[in-house]
């Protein structure tokens, strides 16, 4: 079994004329956590987006698990999978957004439960059991039965970290996931993802939150303009950075 989880190869992508990723090349280890820094506009969102199919990528190779992401090979030519092939690898995929997305008339519990029954088939009483366990996993085993309305943001956030790692996936993607907390609530969610790399989940993060960085990422990448400026590990990038761009960045962020 091959130790690299995602690998991405030499990935373009474009929106019309505008070229948002301007050929990328990142290798995540399988247990690594990758937290991917740069200002707006950097590509990292999109990059993020490519890796489970969100996004079609222009020209490149990205795979996760040893396995193209939305395309096989014929010869030496893509071709895109069926959208229900595509959806299943998806699936594999658990992604955490900026904004919660939680189904309002649903109680948490709902809300963790629906894609692996509906989704993966699996048996209600099962999913909602384990269910119980991931949302006090993220400390909201008193919770279960509240709806998003009379959760915090933070509280929400949480549900939603459940409801993805509910499908079981071999990767986890977070882009920017506390930017729409209070200051006081990103701890929390923080906290919670601590527990995930502890625990051995393989991890991309799109975030600013330095200090989680420092401790919790095994490399930082920061991108700017569409391209990796510079990569390593965080005592690398964040204290001693050899660009001049990664420098400026760092300065007004820190």
């Amino acid at each position: 079994m091959s130790d690299t989880m995602v690998l991405a190869e030499g990935v373009h992508k474009r929106f019309g004329r505008l070229e948002v990723l301007k050929g990328i090349n990142i290798s995540v280890r399988r247990g690594e956590v990758m937290c991917l820094l740069g200002p707006s506009g950097s590509g990292k969102s999109t990059f993020l987006r490519c890796i489970n199919h969100l996004e079609e990528i222009n020209s490149g190779r990205l795979s996760v698990d040893g396995e193209l992401v939305g395309y096989k090979l014929r010869g030496d030519k893509l071709y895109e999978l069926h959208e229900r092939d595509v959806c299943a690898k998806r699936a594999e995929i658990g992604m955490v957004f900026q904004h919660f997305n939680l189904f309002p008339h649903m109680t948490a519990l709902d809300n963790v439960t629906l894609a692996p029954v509906r989704v993966k088939g699996e048996n209600r009483q099962q999913a909602r059991e384990r269910g119980r366990e991931l949302l006090a996993r993220v400390g909201l085993g008193d919770k279960i039965d509240v709806y998003p309305v009379a959760l915090s943001g933070g509280q929400q956030q949480r549900v939603a970290i459940a409801r993805a790692l509910a499908m079981e996936p071999k990767l986890m993607l977070f882009d920017e996931p506390t930017s729409a907390l209070d200051p006081e609530l990103v701890g929390d969610v923080l906290d919670a993802m601590r527990q995930l790399a502890r625990d051995g989940m393989t991890m991309i993060v799109v975030t600013h939150e330095m200090g989680f960085a420092r401790e919790v990422a095994d490399q930082v990448v920061f991108m700017d303009d569409g391209v990796v400026v510079e990569a390593g590990q965080p005592s690398q990038v964040l204290q001693n950075p050899q660009h001049e761009r990664t420098k400026t960045f760092l300065s007004k962020v820190l």
